[in-house]
C-alpha cells in the first residue's frame, strides 16, 4: 500500500470514528451498572464526572493528578522552609552559647 493510500485511509477512519469519542463517556457508568447493579451509583458517578469536567475543563483523573502534584509541591516547600528555620535556630543557639550575639 502506498503512502498516499495510507494517509487517505487514516483520514477516512478518523472521519468515521470521530463520533465514537462522545459515547465513551458512558463506559464508566455502564461498567458500574454491570458490576454492582446499582443504577443510582452509576448516575451519581456520571453526574460528578460531568460536573468536574464542566467546572475544571479536565476529566476527573487528570484533575486529581494535578491536585496531588500541587499538594506534593506544597509539602516540599514546607519541608524546605522547616529545614531553613531549624538551621537558623541552631545557628542562633550556637551564637548565644558563645556569647557573641
Amino acid at each position: 500500500m502506498t503512502f498516499l493510500k495510507k494517509i487517505k485511509l487514516t483520514i477516512i477512519g478518523i472521519f468515521f470514528l470521530n463520533g465514537c469519542v462522545q459515547s465513551t463517556a458512558l463506559f464508566g457508568p455502564a461498567i458500574t451498572i454491570g458490576t454492582t447493579g446499582n443504577i443510582m451509583h452509576a448516575g451519581v458517578q456520571y453526574g460528578a464526572s460531568r460536573a468536574i469536567k464542566k467546572e475544571t475543563g479536565k476529566d476527573p483523573l487528570s484533575f486529581i493528578r494535578q491536585e496531588i502534584e500541587k499538594s506534593k509541591k506544597k509539602r516540599k516547600e514546607k519541608k524546605d522552609l522547616k529545614i531553613l528555620v531549624e538551621k537558623h535556630i541552631k545557628k542562633s543557639r550556637a551564637l548565644i552559647r558563645e556569647g557573641s550575639y
